[in-house]
């Protein structure tokens, strides 16, 4: 009896805190929901802060929990920023935008498609300001759009053109005997030849110089036209640091004037002593400008494809075929969506999912017209995904291309034999079997590579049918070459230049329909087991936490690292391990 009085107990003690839990969740969802809402109010000047790292797409996260909890992850839709810009131009209470931030956490093509924003936005006679201490050379890129540009007197701007560093470990291999096993097609598939030379190939040089030249004539050429100076003379002011200081910049034309914040905020107010009310981004956003409104019944989709492509479900953060795959059923069976626009933003990752995508587009193709944008990237599984669309467009900056191939396994057997470790192996058959702890044999690579010359041979005929080419002019512009989106028009692999918002309007044309509304997919939901299994004592996730100890440079080489020692079968992928500075 007294057993069973205390299982009783236990019962009923647990079920009496799931309720009191339950309770508590359900008042934290109340409170969420229950926030004042923003309000925009008039002289107002909308702030561009774009520090917060910046997605192609970040819906809100269907769970007020972890958004009571603050377990979100913050970060800026790009889709919002540009319809947030789009809205102010009519906005009444809107006097001007002031561009603020310390850094632009975002790529090149997604800082280009807000700096082409915010040059429409100069069309509504309304202002553009910036200011900093410091510019950033990315920052001052987006800031060299405003109609007045200034620095602070003891600031400076970063200016120097572009560049890379890739770091190689064969000689780390060789002295320390742990290695990466490699099979590749495609003498430009650069990612995995940090672990195979000690140094650049011609080759990879010759890609990495030609795609930053590429990038950096589209940085000078804009700036060139918006400060009205020679492009002749901004690649002297790079090659001699003529913004250190903001005296020299002055003299050079790379601001307007040089004063102080408060200076600053008084040029804001336009010499009035009327106040100037300033919204954040963020705010006006969720105040409700983050959405062009509309009512039309027919619908353009855009699935957003944004990550490295892996094998199974996928998320926010990665794509894989099986969130993605709903979502362009979901877009196709829906009579009210008359065409597909699918973002893509990726450095590529598993062929096997990206083959999988491509059928299901494949088969979304002969329903309903299909248009590809590029982000920052859509390279190697990136361009897999993309190129069967109707039509395919690219920002200029977008890194492209990248058609290869490649297999990569760890291997530790001289590790092992250094350390006096030995792997014995007993199998019943004579398969081409492979151990870390032994040296590839013939058998196991032949098998690998007949697998990596079968998928580069598919990866070429998928886009020689999707661009209408032959096997042998694809051939001729892939092996692993990265293209920008400017060159990859020449190419054949790019119809046109342009953002998401031209992407939507061809497809549109497409499907011939005028009236429409455009909605975004895929649907991200976190559950309530993902949000307990986050701490709520500790804000800040394990990247988060490793970027603020190990600085960003050395968190992206452990990344590299990383996801390298982590792939599963044969990848399609882009040179990732580089960063463009």
């Amino acid at each position: 009896m007294k057993f069973l009085r205390n299982l009783l107990a236990s019962v009923l003690g647990f079920f009496i805190a799931l309720f009191l839990l339950f309770v508590f969740f359900f008042a934290i969802a109340t409170i969420v929901g229950a926030e004042e809402q923003i309000v925009v109010k008039s002289n107002s000047v909308l702030e561009l802060d774009l520090s917060t790292p910046i997605k192609d797409y970040a819906p809100k996260e269907d769970n007020p929990i972890a958004e009571a909890l603050e377990l979100n992850e913050e970060r800026l839709a790009l889709n919002k920023i540009i319809n947030a810009i789009e809205n102010a131009k009519t906005d009444d209470k809107i006097k001007g935008i002031s561009i603020k931030t310390t850094f632009i956490n975002a790529g090149i093509a997604q800082t280009q498609a807000i700096r082409n924003k915010l040059e429409e936005f100069k069309e509504s006679g309304k202002f553009i300001y910036a200011y900093n201490d410091i510019y950033t050379q990315k920052n001052y890129y987006l800031s060299s759009v405003a109609d007045s540009l200034f620095l602070n007197p003891v600031g400076a701007i970063d200016f120097r053109g572009l560049s890379t560093e890739i770091l190689y470990f064969k000689d780390f291999e060789d002295k320390y005997g742990i290695k990466m096993e490699v099979v590749r097609h495609g003498k430009y598939k650069s990612a995995v030849e940090p672990f195979l030379e000690n140094k650049m190939s011609d080759a990879n040089r010759e890609q990495t110089t030609s795609f930053l030249k590429s990038i950096w004539s589209e940085i000078t050429e804009d700036i060139s036209n918006s400060r009205n100076i020679s492009i002749e003379e901004l690649n002297n002011i790079a090659d001699n640091s003529n913004g250190r200081n903001a005296e020299i910049a002055l003299k050079n034309k790379l601001i307007d004037a040089s004063i102080y914040e408060d200076e600053y905020q008084e040029k804001l107010a336009g010499g009035s002593d009327e106040k100037v009310n300033t919204i954040s981004i963020e705010d006006y956003i969720n105040s409700g400008k983050g959405r062009i409104s509309s009512t039309a019944k027919d619908k353009i989709a855009v699935i957003y494809a944004q990550g490295d492509i892996v094998y199974g479900e996928g998320n926010e953060h990665y794509i894989g075929q099986g969130i993605i795959n709903k979502a362009i059923k979901k877009a196709r069976k829906d009579d009210n969506v008359k065409a597909i626009v699918l973002r893509v933003n990726s450095p590529g990752g598993s062929a096997l999912a990206s083959e999988l995508i491509w059928r299901e587009l494949e088969l979304t193709k002969k329903e309903k017209p299909l248009v590809v944008s590029m982000g920052n990237l859509a390279a190697s599984g990136g361009y897999y995904i993309a190129c069967n669309a109707d039509k395919i467009i690219a920002e200029p900056t977008t890194i492209t291309g990248s058609i290869g191939v490649f297999g990569a396994i760890p291997n530790f057997s001289q590790f092992a034999d250094n350390i006096g470790i030995n792997a014995e192996q007993v199998s019943t058959n004579n398969s081409a079997s492979y151990s870390v702890f032994e040296p590839m044999n013939q058998k196991f690579y032949d098998v690998t590579k007949e697998g990596v010359e079968q998928i580069y041979t598919t990866f070429v005929n998928r886009v020689s049918t999707g661009r209408n080419m032959t096997f042998e002019q694809v051939n001729e512009i892939a092996q692993g070459r990265v293209w920008t989106g400017k060159e990859a028009i020449e190419k054949g692999l790019v119809d046109q230049l342009g953002g998401l918002e031209d992407a939507i309007k061809v497809a549109a044309e497409l499907a011939e329909v005028e009236n429409y509304r455009v909605r975004n997919y895929p649907h991200y939901k976190t559950d309530l087991k993902d949000a307990l299994q986050m701490n709520p004592f500790m804000k800040a996730s394990k990247e988060e936490i490793l970027k603020e100890t190990m600085g960003d440079e050395n968190y992206q080489l452990y990344n590299n690292i990383h996801k390298m020692k982590n792939l599963e079968g044969i990848q399609a992928r882009i040179p990732f391990i580089f960063q463009i500075k």
